[in-house]
Protein backbone atom coordinates (compact mmCIF):
# COMPACT_ATOMS: atom_id res chain seq x y z
CA UNK A 1 0.00 0.00 0.00
CA UNK A 2 1.40 3.34 -0.87
CA UNK A 3 0.39 5.22 2.40
CA UNK A 4 2.65 2.58 4.09
CA UNK A 5 5.62 2.92 2.29
CA UNK A 6 5.33 6.98 2.37
CA UNK A 7 5.08 6.28 6.17
CA UNK A 8 8.02 4.38 6.07
CA UNK A 9 10.15 7.13 4.11
CA UNK A 10 8.56 9.49 6.29
CA UNK A 11 9.03 7.82 9.46
CA UNK A 12 12.88 7.45 8.61
CA UNK A 13 12.96 11.48 7.38
CA UNK A 14 12.55 11.87 10.83
CA UNK A 15 14.47 9.71 12.80
CA UNK A 16 12.70 6.17 12.85
CA UNK A 17 11.94 4.76 16.04
CA UNK A 18 9.35 6.64 17.32
CA UNK A 19 8.55 8.65 14.16
CA UNK A 20 6.72 5.58 12.89
CA UNK A 21 3.80 6.09 14.22
CA UNK A 22 4.40 9.42 13.00
CA UNK A 23 5.24 8.91 9.82
CA UNK A 24 2.17 6.72 9.08
CA UNK A 25 0.02 9.48 10.64
CA UNK A 26 1.39 12.27 7.86
CA UNK A 27 1.16 9.82 5.07
CA UNK A 28 -2.39 9.38 5.95
CA UNK A 29 -2.87 13.24 6.05
CA UNK A 30 -0.63 13.42 2.75
CA UNK A 31 -2.65 11.15 1.17
CA UNK A 32 -6.13 11.90 1.93
CA UNK A 33 -5.32 15.72 0.81
CA UNK A 34 -3.65 13.97 -2.20
CA UNK A 35 -6.62 12.20 -3.34
CA UNK A 36 -8.89 15.19 -2.55
CA UNK A 37 -7.24 16.78 -6.20
CA UNK A 38 -5.88 19.96 -4.18
CA UNK A 39 -2.28 21.12 -4.88
CA UNK A 40 -2.36 20.18 -8.56
CA UNK A 41 -1.77 16.39 -7.12
CA UNK A 42 1.13 17.20 -4.89
CA UNK A 43 0.04 16.72 -1.69
CA UNK A 44 2.44 18.35 0.03
CA UNK A 45 1.06 21.75 -1.55
CA UNK A 46 -2.46 20.98 -0.72
CA UNK A 47 -1.62 20.06 2.80
CA UNK A 48 0.36 23.67 3.03
CA UNK A 49 -2.48 25.06 0.94
CA UNK A 50 -5.07 24.01 3.59
CA UNK A 51 -2.73 25.13 6.55
CA UNK A 52 -2.28 28.74 4.76
CA UNK A 53 -6.07 29.07 4.08
CA UNK A 54 -6.67 27.92 8.08
CA UNK A 55 -4.97 31.21 8.72
CA UNK A 56 -1.25 29.53 9.46
CA UNK A 57 0.77 31.26 6.55
CA UNK A 58 3.38 32.60 8.77
CA UNK A 59 4.13 29.47 10.21
CA UNK A 60 4.10 27.66 6.96
CA UNK A 61 6.38 29.62 5.54
CA UNK A 62 8.75 29.75 8.26
CA UNK A 63 9.41 25.51 7.70
CA UNK A 64 9.33 26.42 3.64
CA UNK A 65 11.61 29.09 3.79
CA UNK A 66 15.59 29.24 5.16
CA UNK A 67 15.90 30.05 9.20
CA UNK A 68 14.40 28.91 12.04
CA UNK A 69 11.10 26.41 11.68
CA UNK A 70 7.57 28.24 14.09
CA UNK A 71 6.40 25.97 16.21
CA UNK A 72 2.19 24.98 16.25
CA UNK A 73 0.14 23.13 18.26
CA UNK A 74 -2.68 20.64 18.07
CA UNK A 75 -5.28 22.97 18.22
CA UNK A 76 -3.90 25.06 15.12
CA UNK A 77 -3.55 21.92 13.00
CA UNK A 78 -7.39 20.90 14.09
CA UNK A 79 -8.44 24.50 13.35
CA UNK A 80 -6.98 24.71 10.28
CA UNK A 81 -6.95 21.18 8.41
CA UNK A 82 -10.81 20.37 7.63
CA UNK A 83 -12.18 18.09 10.70
CA UNK A 84 -13.56 15.35 8.03
CA UNK A 85 -9.68 15.04 7.01
CA UNK A 86 -8.50 15.19 10.74
CA UNK A 87 -11.14 12.27 11.64
CA UNK A 88 -10.63 10.19 8.49
CA UNK A 89 -6.18 10.36 9.34
CA UNK A 90 -7.33 9.65 13.22
CA UNK A 91 -9.45 6.89 12.38
CA UNK A 92 -6.71 5.67 10.23
CA UNK A 93 -3.93 5.41 13.00
CA UNK A 94 -6.79 4.51 15.40
CA UNK A 95 -6.40 7.22 17.51
CA UNK A 96 -8.71 10.24 18.45
CA UNK A 97 -8.51 13.55 16.27
CA UNK A 98 -7.29 15.37 19.40
CA UNK A 99 -3.70 12.82 19.61
CA UNK A 100 -4.11 12.98 15.62
CA UNK A 101 -3.61 16.70 15.88
CA UNK A 102 -1.41 17.00 18.23
CA UNK A 103 1.26 14.28 16.63
CA UNK A 104 0.71 15.64 13.64
CA UNK A 105 1.68 19.33 15.05
CA UNK A 106 5.28 17.79 16.94
CA UNK A 107 6.00 16.59 13.54
CA UNK A 108 5.02 18.96 10.57
CA UNK A 109 7.53 21.57 11.19
CA UNK A 110 10.53 19.31 10.65
CA UNK A 111 8.85 17.20 7.99
CA UNK A 112 8.03 20.37 5.87
CA UNK A 113 11.17 21.71 6.32
CA UNK A 114 13.16 18.48 5.14
CA UNK A 115 10.05 18.37 2.49
CA UNK A 116 11.42 21.29 0.90
CA UNK A 117 15.29 21.78 0.90
CA UNK A 118 15.68 24.47 -1.42
CA UNK A 119 12.23 27.14 -0.16
CA UNK A 120 9.92 25.61 -2.00
CA UNK A 121 7.45 23.00 -2.76
CA UNK A 122 8.95 20.87 -5.16
CA UNK A 123 7.61 18.94 -7.87
CA UNK A 124 7.16 14.90 -8.39
CA UNK A 125 6.56 12.05 -6.03
CA UNK A 126 7.19 12.76 -2.43
CA UNK A 127 8.76 9.47 -2.63
CA UNK A 128 11.25 9.93 -4.63
CA UNK A 129 12.25 13.29 -2.46
CA UNK A 130 12.11 11.36 0.57
CA UNK A 131 14.57 8.45 -0.73
CA UNK A 132 17.08 11.10 -1.89
CA UNK A 133 17.21 12.75 1.23
CA UNK A 134 17.39 9.46 3.30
Amino acid sequence: MADDDLGSLLGGLLGGGQSGGTGNLLAGLLGTLGDSGQGGGNPLAALLSELRDGGLEGKTQSWVGSGANEPITGAEVAQALPYQTLDRVAQQAGIAPEEAADQIAAALPEAVDKLTPDGEVPQGSLEDLIRARL
